[in-house]
């Protein structure tokens, strides 16, 4: 097995130390490929270059473990051994202390020696680069997994004869968390309300503000504000919290009437419901879409009244679903195709919504740049 050649950085000002290190690594053919700085100034432009780095505390520039700092401080710093002068451990033991790999003392090393101790710097520095990634991995899915039942909470329909079915797939080929948000509340009265939000934008911020988002209106439906009243309160909720002028969210809002039979949807700048009897889409009535929450102050939305005939299912979508790329197009997949594809699904049977989710990422290629969430609401009875 060929040994991998590892790149040393000798940083030492001295010419007589530095002859004596590269005859040291000749002695033993070690697999080196050797570089020198002579100041510290120096050794920080050659320092992406290098696995290993031998320091001399004793430099023109810098003076005690000033040098080791600053290097230590670079991003992705490597491996460091400092060297010490004759009989000088307590300058070493504290140059590890700060942060070194190990310290070798000058005149008490051999080829051997100095062999082992850059090789075992380098593979010390490795695990511990390993070891911190998995660790900010694990704090990272942790902070997802959070995130995520915040925003993707189990609904609040205890008996009801309202079905509930929720898809959730996160956009890009990082898969990270983005700020869609749904959410479903079942009132003593018998209706249903539900929504469905995107916040603009995709990281953590976005998803923390999509989860404040989330509880305060679940906090306010189950308060009892009127359905008219609920997206203006959001709206405010959303400027006090966003963490950007800029930030808007979309939503749609659905009222389920107790006895089935009616809905009421609410948009703010959102797609708007796509209302299913058996396997085709039923038209609704023209709507009024509205501007999202956070673009103008003391907006007023009005709701669309939706008569449901029996065996109805409403599928509310965020546009991470539409907003795929089609082949041979130079548009986006849009509304009126994701309809013909659905009709396609339901006609094989009503377990669409993997199937369709599916085939719109065949259809751009990979994965969607967009987060995908989608809520499913069906008569019961």
């Amino acid at each position: 097995m060929r040994t991998k050649t590892v790149r040393v950085l000798l940083v030492e000002d001295d010419d007589g130390d530095a002859l004596l290190v590269e005859a040291l690594l000749e002695e033993v053919s070690a697999p080196f490929v050797l570089a020198r700085a002579r100041t510290l100034a120096e050794s920080e432009r050659l320092l992406n270059d290098a696995d290993c780095v031998l320091l001399d505390l004793g430099l023109p520039d810098s003076t005690g473990l000033n040098a080791l700092h600053r290097l230590l401080s670079k991003p992705n710093a490597p491996a460091i051994l400092v060297l010490t002068g004759r009989d000088d451990d307590r300058e070493g033991i504290t140059a590890v202390a700060a942060g070194a790999e190990d310290y070798l003392v000058k005149g008490q090393v051999d080829g051997e020696l100095l062999l082992r101790g850059v090789r075992y710097a380098v593979e010390r520095r490795r695990s511990e680069d390993a070891q911190r990634q998995l660790r900010e991995a694990k704090l990272l899915a942790a902070e997802r997994a959070r995130l995520e039942r915040g925003l993707l909470p189990p609904a609040l329909l205890q008996n009801s004869d309202v079905d509930l079915e929720v898809r959730y797939q996160p956009g890009g080929q990082r898969m990270l968390l983005g700020g869609d948000f749904y959410d479903a509340v079942g009132m003593p009265d018998g209706t249903v309300y539900a929504i469905i939000g995107d916040v603009c934008g995709h990281g953590p911020d976005e998803a923390a503000l999509g989860v404040c988002l989330r509880i305060a209106w679940r906090a306010l439906v189950l308060s009892g504000a009127p359905p008219e009243k609920v997206l203006q309160t959001l709206d405010q909720v959303l400027v006090a919290e966003r963490h950007g002028e800029g930030i808007f969210t979309t939503a749609c809002m659905v009222t389920v009437a107790p006895d089935r039979r009616s809905a009421r949807y609410f948009l703010a700048g959102h797609p708007e419901p796509l209302l299913m009897v058996g396997d085709r889409i039923v038209d609704l009535p023209q709507s009024k879409i509205g501007v999202p929450l956070g673009v103008l102050p003391d907006y007023a939305w009005t709701g669309v009244d939706v008569p449901l005939p029996s065996g109805w299912s409403l599928a509310c979508y965020t546009d991470g679903l539409i907003e795929g790329r089609v082949p041979d197009d130079i548009d986006r997949l849009g509304v009126e195709r994701l309809c013909e594809i659905l009709e396609q699904h339901l006609r094989i049977g009503p377990n669409w919504m993997d199937s369709v989710i599916a085939e719109v990422t065949e259809l751009n290629g990979g994965a969607l740049d967009d987060d995908v969430a989608i809520l499913l609401l069906k008569d019961g009875k």
